[in-house]
């Protein structure tokens, strides 16, 4: 671990960056070239604080979520994030889970679709980055690591994960989730991660095992989806995949259908997300 080394790229790689890469609003203010550090420590969801001791080369060992976080606000090429982890001293993390390296192309996409909800998963439903509206939405990634980490494990075995979808939509769900899972773990061949996520279900869960058997193959590319959401009530929205060059990862936009209420409720939830990222509100959930 080397903390110097480990501050001084962290600021090389903030002064490269302007505000208008990351989709912020550039004031007349900035003294600085690239971003300010307070602007880094919020894309990473870390304290102010926290990020100059960092920079300074002071401070604990930041931990592999962390390091992750700071490789995605500074978007760092894969050469750069495998350095990053290189001077914190830190593992490379699997490559199916919540720390896996997000392309920047894919990144600066999501930056521009400020008034969708949007995300980054894996190919195996791992959130790797989302866009405010998508936090106010779906909720913030969870906090959880390994198979874990992935909807499709949570779906199968945590009967809250199915909360926000309305019931009528529960065996669509499930099938397509499956014949994804499939399509998946044959393009990917043998692998840590998807096996270890396909014999978890496999043991765990009896609708997954009756789904799995049927072969099904099918790759999630659009899908219309039915959420019954704690604030907005039922919503109808039409989610649309793009896919990454290697088909590991995907930006999914949701998307009301035209004249149908849910274009106001959708609208009525980008009010009520701003409000509450102000910090006049609750959590984004």
């Amino acid at each position: 671990m080397d903390l110097a080394a480990l501050g001084g790229f962290l600021k090389s790689r903030r002064d490269r960056l302007s505000p208008s890469d990351l989709g912020l609003h550039p004031t007349s203010r900035r003294r600085v070239p690239g971003l300010r550090r307070d602007e880094v420590a919020n894309l990473a969801g870390a304290s102010v604080d926290y990020y100059v001791q960092l920079e300074q080369g002071r401070g604990a060992q930041p931990s592999e979520q962390m390091l992750a976080a700071l490789a995605r606000a500074l978007r760092l090429t894969l050469d750069e994030r495998h350095h990053l982890y290189h001077l914190a001293g830190r593992p490379l993390p699997p490559s199916g889970g919540g720390g896996a390296h997000v392309h920047p192309g894919m990144l600066e996409l999501l930056d521009r679709l400020d008034t969708t909800p949007a995300q980054i998963i894996s190919d195996l439903s791992v959130t790797l980055a989302q866009n405010r509206l998508a936090a106010a939405l779906l909720g913030p990634p969870t906090a959880a690591t390994g198979i874990r980490a992935s909807f499709i494990h949570r779906w199968f075995t945590d009967p809250s994960a199915r909360d926000l979808y309305h019931p009528d939509e529960h065996d669509h769900q499930s099938s397509v989730f499956v014949a994804d899972i499939r399509a998946v773990s044959a393009r990917r061949g043998p692998d840590e991660f998807v096996t270890a996520l396909i014999r978890s279900l496999l043991r765990d869960s009896d609708e997954f095992r009756r789904l799995w058997a049927r072969h099904h193959v099918a790759i999630r590319r659009a899908d219309r989806k039915r959420l019954l959401h704690p604030l907005i009530g039922e919503v109808e929205l039409n989610c649309t995949s793009l896919l990454s060059e290697d088909g590991t990862q995907r930006l999914l936009w949701f998307t009301p259908p035209p004249g149908t209420p849910s274009v106001e409720r959708l609208e009525l939830l980008n009010v009520i997300g701003a409000f509450q990222i102000s910090g006049t509100g609750d959590a984004t959930r």
